[in-house]
């Protein structure tokens, strides 16, 4: 999708939005909610519809989402103005795309969101238990279920399906943006400790009482729309427009 309102003799940022679903589930159109806010602030919004598990497990939808991106370079749009977001299995896909082109020497985006990423198929996190019972969405039973529905016999700690156990130096400024009350809270507050410790940039900020990946809601949640402006504001701060 694409928002017209960018100058006719521009070439307009584009926004690389991989939905969530635990890797096995959702598609571009069900993420519409949120990748339309983002179309409608000038972003020419890609979101790829990359393979799902159990067909196509770990990893067929990192690479995907490679292939996406390489794409959109061959457009001749500069690495610059290109941000990638994304939202619990999107968050980790997006944080494993960046650390795939680090390794391949390759341009990485501008900037990177986050909406309550899985970064730990380990599950180690002390929110995973303690917030089992406040998660709306899922609990510490569920979890191991779609890790292997992903991974199969694959070690959760390799990097890049498990970002937090990766050297994350040089990566790009992120924005996280987390439920106090959900599981995978910990996947976030310590990615964004390991991240700064590494030098990057991070904004992070949790928010109570809301469901995992509450920005899908945004039109009846308040909350919802303050995450998605926030976003919209920090990307303003590291994407190029021209």
């Amino acid at each position: 999708m694409r928002s017209n309102r960018h100058d006719p003799g521009s070439r307009p940022r584009v926004l690389l939005y991989i939905h969530g679903g635990a890797h096995v589930a959702c598609s571009p159109q069900t993420h519409r909610p949120i990748t339309s806010v983002f179309a409608q602030h000038d972003w020419q919004v890609f979101a790829p519809d990359y393979r799902l598990a159990p067909e196509h497990r770990f990893p067929a939808g990192l690479e995907d989402v490679v292939s996406a991106y390489a794409g959109i370079l061959a457009t001749g749009i500069d690495p610059s103005q290109v941000a990638v977001a994304g939202d619990s299995a999107g968050g980790n896909l997006a944080l494993a795309l960046c650390l795939s082109l680090r390794a391949s020497n390759q341009d990485l985006p501008a900037a990177l969101v986050l909406f309550s990423p899985v970064t730990d198929f380990a599950w180690t996190g002390d929110s995973i238990l303690s917030n089992s019972k406040s998660c709306a969405m899922l609990s510490h039973e569920v979890l191991p279920v779609g890790s292997q529905l992903y991974l199969g016999n694959h070690d959760p700690r390799d990097p890049l399906a498990s970002p937090l156990y990766a050297d994350l130096n040089g990566l790009p400024p992120m924005l996280i943006h987390a439920s106090d009350h959900e599981v995978l809270r910990d996947d976030s507050l310590r990615l964004a400790a390991r991240a700064k410790q590494a030098g990057v940039v991070v904004e992070l900020r949790t928010w109570p009482k809301v469901p995992h990946v509450w920005q899908m809601a945004h039109r009846f949640i308040p909350e919802g729309r303050t995450s998605l402006r926030l976003a919209n504001e920090f990307l303003d701060r590291y994407v190029r427009r021209n």
